[in-house]
C-alpha cells in the first residue's frame, strides 16, 4: 500500500481474481511463539494505485490469487485470542502479526497516516467498519470493537511491515446470536446523512475502466471534501460469496496542486471475473467521515440505471 504509488498511479488497476464461494476464515489463538503453518485459504493480497500483491497457495501464481482470504502470507500471520464478541457490546479486540521467524512484528510503515488499517464486515457484507488499532511495545494491537448483529464477521488487517511488502491478512470473529442475512440489491446511488453519492462506470471483466464516485448534498455538488487518511476517498471492494478484498485510493493527492477536492473521486478498476461486488467509499466533509455503500454487478448485468441504496450506507470509523 505504498502511499506514493496509490495516490499517483492513475493507470494502475484494482484486480479481483477468481475464488471459491464463501471460503471460511479462521480465528486462531492463543498467540503463537513459533512459526505458523500456511493457512488453507487462498493467499491474501493488496491492490491500489501501483500496488498489486497476492499470496501463495498450492503453487498457484501469486498474481492470480485474490486478497483477504488467508491468515498467513509470505511468512506473516494474523493471530488473535478474541474469537467471539457479544453483539451490541463494545469489547477490546486484540491481535498480533507474527513474522517469518515466528516472533511478533513491532515495526510497521505508516500508510495513509496509520500503521494498521482494520476492516470489519459481516459475511453478508453488513456492518462495515474501518478501524485503526493501537500497538503496544510487545506487538499486540488493540481496538474497541462493536459488532451490531449476530453472525460471523471477517476481519481484514491491512498493513506494511517495515522492510517487507504490503499485506492483507484475515480471520473470522463470531457474534453469537440469530443470523438473518440482509439482502443487498444492486445500487449505484447511496444516501448517507443527507449526502447523495453516485457511482458511474462499469466493473468490466478483463478491461481496465474508470469508476467515479460523485458526492452531492441537497442537490449541490460537494467541491470541498476534506482529506481523510491522506486522500479524498478510500474505496474497499469485496466480492460477494468469498469476500475477496481490495483497498484502493483515488488518483492524485490533497494539496498536490492538480487534484480537486470533489465532487468527483475517480478510481481505475479491472476485474477478471464476472460477479457481484460490494463497494464501500469512505469520505470526509465538515469534519465527519461517512461511508457510502454500493452493490455492483459485472458483465452483461452491470449496465443498470442508478437506484438508491436500501440502507443508510453509514459505516463506522475508528
Amino acid at each position: 500500500m505504498s502511499t506514493a504509488a496509490k495516490l499517483s498511479a492513475y493507470g494502475a488497476v484494482l484486480t479481483l481474481a477468481f475464488g471459491g464461494a464463501w471460503a471460511a476464515g479462521s480465528a486462531v489463538g492463543p498467540f503463537p511463539t513459533g512459526a505458523t503453518a500456511q493457512s488453507g485459504h487462498v493467499g491474501a493480497g493488496h491492490a491500489g494505485g501501483g500496488d498489486n500483491h497476492s499470496g501463495t497457495v498450492a503453487g498457484a501464481p501469486q498474481d492470480q490469487l485474490p486478497a483477504g482470504l488467508a491468515s498467513t502470507r509470505d511468512g506473516y500471520t494474523l493471530t488473535s485470542t478474541t474469537t467471539t464478541i457479544t453483539p451490541g457490546s463494545t469489547q477490546n479486540f486484540s491481535f498480533r502479526i507474527t513474522g517469518p521467524d515466528g516472533t511478533p512484528v513491532t515495526r510497521f510503515d505508516t500508510e495513509h497516516d496509520k500503521r494498521m488499517h482494520l476492516i470489519v464486515v459481516r459475511r453478508d457484507t453488513a456492518g462495515y467498519q474501518h478501524l485503526h488499532p493501537e500497538m503496544s511495545p510487545d506487538g499486540t494491537w488493540t481496538v474497541p470493537m462493536q459488532l451490531p448483529l449476530g453472525g460471523t464477521y471477517r476481519v481484514f488487517a491491512d498493513f506494511a511491515p517495515t522492510g517487507g511488502e504490503d499485506q492483507t491478512l484475515e480471520l473470522d470473529v463470531s457474534a453469537p446470536g440469530t443470523f438473518e442475512p440482509i439482502r443487498q440489491p444492486s445500487s449505484r446511488v447511496a444516501v448517507v446523512d443527507g449526502y447523495q453519492v453516485r457511482l458511474d462506470g462499469e466493473l468490466s471483466p478483463g478491461r481496465t475502466s474508470p469508476v467515479t464516485l460523485t458526492v452531492s448534498k441537497d442537490g449541490r455538488p460537494v467541491a470541498d471534501l476534506q482529506p481523510y487518511l491522506a486522500a479524498y476517498g478510500h474505496l474497499v471492494a469485496l466480492r460477494t460469496g468469498d469476500l475477496a478484498y481490495l483497498h484502493v485510493h483515488p488518483e492524485g493527492a490533497p494539496g498536490d496542486g492538480r487534484t480537486p477536492a470533489g465532487p468527483a473521486i475517480t478510481f481505475q478498476a479491472e476485474v477478471p471475473s464476472a460477479g457481484t461486488y460490494r463497494l464501500f467509499l469512505d469520505f470526509q466533509h465538515q469534519g465527519q467521515v461517512r461511508t457510502a455503500e454500493f452493490t455492483v454487478d459485472t458483465g452483461p448485468t452491470g449496465s443498470q440505471q442508478p437506484q438508491p441504496s436500501s440502507g443508510d450506507g453509514h459505516g463506522s470509523h475508528g
